[in-house]
């Protein structure tokens, strides 16, 4: 297979994407695979796997980079740095070596005459490789090492009361260095968050990977201060107040990739937490068939998206999709011939053609008073963040009844549950029933790696307690397990997927709500009409080998 086709098939590539930078190639001549990354459309990780798959090689594992050289002086940094590659291991026959270009001949046979012994090679990110190179021959480039020997033979004295002395220490080049490396790791595993935290005796570093925290290498604890405080400058915050929660926003252009930063600082026991959620608009797929939804679902909802007029609910905990669901369906109605706004609390993406509206409660732009303000722009689509209270809730459903289409997000754990909290919230139960179209609930569970997923038989007790004759014909169902690789850093999965419970409102749940039934009623009622339960859904993308049936219990046991 070529090698856009394996980024493509394996690693999450765009087939636009792909096209877009095979044009750009015919006029500057670069190799494809390096451009790629240099748009920011892969990472070097996804080039290594692809890279080792087309010619049948191993990627280097990130545990392989070792701090210590695995040769003598038989090679230079400077001939090490200039090839891309860094040996790995050796013994008396062999060194393995990790190569951003495994196909740079010269430099393997370079190798083996300088070393005297046959040259085995893995596939490695550049950024790896340089990162190894500066631990191991000790130029006092490495921010960790620099960034510790600085604070260790620091004063103690020298904590931030001084306010310009947090600044100049802000300033310094091993602290702006390790801010930006914790960045460009963050984006490497694309991790959706990266949270920085002071305890006592060290300083913790976690990323939010698919949606569970892993904890990485964190610099010295005494740097927590100036690390914090780069942070702060960098959003614009106010370094000199450490006893209030701030909140702030970085913008920035890694590797061709625009990034947007949400930034959020509280103070804790021993100093302040920072929370840096990454808004990476060049990974932001706002396709409904890339999010997950296939089949009769995907069209349910596009026939729900059509209506000229009523409400469509999302609904989740936080971290469930929501928002960039509904990015989605304003994409899919985003033509020249509607209007469009919307009012969030944050602004999280901004999408081209759509008038969107920042809510500020501290100028008195609440989403009531925006929502108010909006219908006099004479929009045909509308899309409030959030339903916070029952003014929002009443203008929402009035918009509706006028002949607007208008989409928000709740918190509950199902569909039926969101039709009962606007009840509770007070708006009467015949305005419910007459403008809301549709409820869509989700979860998003992580997907297998296909790399190295493994099929298993069900053991019979497991099909029975799960039903999942109900799902497949097959008397003998396979279910798939998480096994762990190079491709998805040992973890077994990569990315995730949306599971959904759509519920269309139909004469039998209508009837349900007017009759004062509370949501188990209306949960019945729905099922009754052919409403698939997320756990459903869920279990039908483990039974295809999308996920395993372990992660749709994890995300769905509350629902």
């Amino acid at each position: 297979m070529r090698l856009g086709e394996i980024l493509v098939e394996r690693r999450g590539l765009s087939s636009e994407d792909l096209d877009r930078a095979l044009r750009l190639q015919k006029e500057s001549g670069e190799r494809i695979g390096t451009m790629l990354v240099r748009l920011g459309m892969i990472s070097e990780r996804d080039l290594a796997c692809a890279l080792a798959a087309q010619l049948g090689l191993e990627p280097a594992p990130q545990e392989a980079f070792g701090d210590v050289p695995a040769v003598d002086s038989e090679v230079t940094p400077e001939f090490l740095t200039h090839a891309q590659v860094v040996p790995l291991a050796a013994n008396s026959d062999a060194v393995t070596v990790a190569m951003a270009d495994p196909l740079d001949r010269f430099t393997v046979d370079a190798l083996k005459l300088a070393l005297g012994r046959e040259i085995v090679i893995k596939v490695g990110g550049a950024s790896d490789i340089e990162a190894a190179i500066k631990r191991q021959y000790g130029d006092g480039s490495d921010a960790l090492t620099e960034i510790a020997d600085t604070y260790r033979s620091g004063d103690e004295d020298a904590e931030a009361e001084d306010i310009q002395h947090l600044r100049d220490l802000a300033s310094e080049a091993p602290i702006i260095r390790m801010v930006n490396l914790i960045i460009s790791r963050a984006l490497e595993v694309k991790a959706s968050d990266v949270h920085i935290e002071p305890f006592g005796a060290s300083l913790k570093t976690r990323y939010r990977v698919d949606g569970v925290l892993r904890e990485v290498e964190a610099p010295p604890v005494r740097s927590a201060a100036a690390l914090v405080s780069r942070i702060k400058v960098m959003a614009n915050l106010n370094i000199a107040e450490r006893r209030r929660p701030q909140d702030g926003r970085i913008k920035l252009r890694i590797e061709g990739r625009e990034i947007d930063m949400r930034i959020s600082t509280v103070p804790t026991l021993h100093g302040e937490s920072v929370v840096m959620r990454i808004l990476d608009k060049g990974s932001l797929s706002l396709d409904f068939k890339t999010l997950g939804f296939e089949g009769p679902l995907r069209d349910a909802v596009d026939e729900l998206l059509t209506r000229p007029q009523g409400i469509v609910l999302v609904t989740g905990p936080t971290g469930s999709g929501k928002t960039t669901t509904l990015y989605a369906a304003l994409k899919l109605l985003n033509t020249p011939d509607k209007k469009i706004l919307t009012v969030e609390d944050p602004v999280e993406y901004e999408l081209e053609g759509i008038n969107q509206i920042q809510v500020k409660p501290e100028i008195g732009l609440s989403f009531a008073n925006a929502l108010r303000s909006i219908l006099r722009q004479d929009p045909d689509v509308i899309m409030v963040g959030e339903m916070r209270d029952l003014e929002t809730g009443k203008i929402a459903v009035q918009s509706a009844l006028t002949g607007h289409k208008v989409f928000s997000t709740l918190h509950t754990n199902d569909a039926a549950s969101s039709v009962t909290r606007l009840l509770d919230m007070g708006i009467d139960d015949y305005l419910v029933t007459s403008t809301v179209n549709g409820v869509i609930a989700q979860r998003l569970v992580r997907t297998l790696c296909a790399e190295c997923k493994q099929p298993y038989e069900v053991l019979p007790e497991i099909a029975e307690e799960f039903g999942l004759k109900r799902y497949t014909d097959d008397p003998a169902p396979l279910l798939y397990k998480a096994v762990g690789c190079a491709s998805c850093d040992s973890t077994g999965f990569r990315g995730r997927t949306t599971i959904v419970e759509l519920m269309v409102m139909n004469d039998t749940t209508r009837r349900a709500i007017l009759s004062k039934g509370d949501a188990t009623e209306v949960r019945r009622a729905a099922r009754d009409t052919g409403t698939e339960s997320m756990r459903a859904h869920g279990i039908r993308k483990a039974l295809s080998g999308i996920t395993t049936l372990e992660e749709v219990e994890r995300v769905t046991r509350e629902a």
